[in-house]
């Protein structure tokens, strides 16, 4: 260690966001950059624990490295703070900005005092070596003769590639979107995850020798130019893993549903992703929030990322609805060190809306109508909510009598998550089964009951973190080599089952 008593002679310290008033105005990163020093002097507060918490059982799902990139970095030996960043994590420019970071969660610094700003560190790591010059493509010597198909491009599909392509084998990446990157290209907005790192990771696999083919939906309808039918890559490949994401969206079932005005987040996101883009986009003026009231549905990131991209299209007012209790501001003794805190989330995107847009965040309240003018939402009728302990099981929800409400809308954003991947064309074509939740069923080595054919990510998991999806991702990667050569040497993510 640099400094065994750095994390008694320096405070917590984020390099906090861009002023609001100039952030609001654009879709670059909203994040402000920190002062070497200070970054320095923030990684010296890692204690080295004896048993660290940070990437055990309740932190990274990567096993990142963390104490070790932390002294690394505190002592000027960036090259080697990459090297051990790398070992663990494919995307770490990704995980650096858009991760909620577990890690901070069971930091063993964090039971008494402020955890080390491991995620903060961990992008200024990636970031300084790109400007350096420290990250170069490294190609195979040799190739093994095998080739694999990674079907979706997200976080996992990325993480799956990198990794089979480093043990020799030629992969092919195919997505049916007409850009790389999956929920990382079209979910995120820019002012959270520029586009620019995304792609320099993307060319970097590129000159690996991965391949990518865009617009291509794997079990597509026949007859369509897009369309690469599976049995195609049956007989192409040795092996097939299946990254596709859970994309079939939580719907909300209520009276009033087909008025216009009401969308699904991810539909409005991909839609401002790509006209930020500079893409031509139809119906533009159908998701518009410029001078509308908008209410988002769903108190999640997702959520967070509309109401920051209405805000800078000039939104009116913004509500933002949850149907779960406010969480507390501190940690509790429900949420005990070192589980994660579950303490509320105030995001950039909430100063934002807080400052321009009159933000109104309401707890514990369920939507029953969606009321209409003219064929378009104009208010969505609520109510508050309990939540009753039931012994044994999951709490149940109950409608508090008489306090039914209204909220202005004219512009509705569904962001209520997940359930499942699309039924139907690539699954039904391949014969996987499905488990219970409605995911790819996976044995231990993360082969379906197809010979062959693998998945990973939120296709196989169910909707969660990038930083899961990753971890996915690489140990599908050991399996499928495995499988393909009789052994691996690629390593799998610690924390997976």
């Amino acid at each position: 260690m640099a400094d065994p008593r750095g994390f008694l002679k320096h405070d917590r310290k984020v390099a906090g966001y861009r002023p609001l008033g100039q952030r609001v105005r654009d879709f670059r990163e909203v994040n402000a950059p920190l002062a070497t020093k200070d970054l320095v002097q923030q990684a010296a507060r890692c204690m080295d624990c004896g048993t660290p918490f940070c990437h055990g059982d309740f932190g990274c799902p990567l096993g990142n490295r963390i104490p070790l990139w932390n002294d690394l970095f505190s002592v000027g030996r960036p090259a080697d703070a990459l090297t051990q960043l790398h070992a663990t994590n494919n995307l770490p420019e990704i995980t650096g900005r858009v991760c909620p970071a577990p890690c901070e969660g069971a930091c063993c610094l964090g039971y008494n005092l402020a955890p080390v700003t491991i995620k903060q560190i961990e992008c200024a790591i990636i970031d300084q070596a790109w400007e350096a010059g420290l990250v170069k493509p490294r190609p195979p010597q040799t190739r093994t003769g095998k080739k694999v198909a990674v079907v979706g491009s997200g976080p996992s599909g990325l993480a799956a590639a990198h990794q089979l392509n480093k043990a020799g084998h030629s992969v092919t990446v195919y997505e049916r979107a007409e850009r790389i990157g999956g929920l990382l290209s079209f979910g995120i907005p820019n002012f959270k995850l520029g586009r620019e790192h995304l792609d320099r990771r993307l060319a970097l696999l590129e000159a690996e020798g991965v391949v990518f083919h865009t617009c291509a939906e794997v079990g597509g309808a026949l007859g369509r130019p897009d369309a690469v039918q599976c049995y195609q890559l049956r007989e192409a490949y040795d092996a097939i893993v299946l990254c596709g994401g859970s994309t079939v969206a939580r719907e909300l079932e209520i009276p009033g549903r087909t008025l216009g005005g009401i969308f699904r987040a991810m539909d409005y996101l991909t839609r401002e992703n790509k006209v930020v883009a500079g893409e031509l986009v139809p119906q533009a003026r159908m998701m518009d929030a410029r001078g509308r009231d908008v209410v988002v549905v769903g108190g999640g990131d997702t959520g967070s990322d509309c109401i920051g991209t209405a805000v800078r299209r000039g939104a009116r007012s913004v509500t933002q609805l949850e149907i779960l209790p406010q969480p507390p501001e501190c940690r509790t003794d429900e949420r005990p060190w070192p589980l994660w805190p579950g303490t509320l989330s105030v995001s950039s995107s909430h100063e934002e809306a807080e400052e321009y847009a009159g933000l109104e965040r309401i707890w514990s309240v369920s939507a029953k109508e969606f009321i209409g003018k003219r064929g378009r939402v104009a208010a969505l009728r609520c109510a508050k909510v309990e939540w009753e302990p039931v012994p044994g099981g999951r709490p149940r929800m109950v409608e508090v009598p008489d306090t039914e409400f209204e909220v202005k809308a004219d512009l509705v954003l569904l962001a209520m998550g997940f359930l499942y991947p699309e039924r139907g064309g690539m699954l039904d074509q391949l014969g996987v089964e499905l488990d219970e939740r409605g995911n790819v069923r996976t044995g231990p080595v993360k082969m379906s009951g197809v010979e062959g054919i693998f998945a990973a990510g939120d296709m196989r998991r169910g909707q969660s973190l990038v930083v899961w999806a990753i971890a996915e991702g690489r140990d599908v990667a050991h399996d499928v080599d495995a499988w393909l050569t009789g052994e691996s040497m690629l390593p799998r993510a610690t924390l997976l089952p």
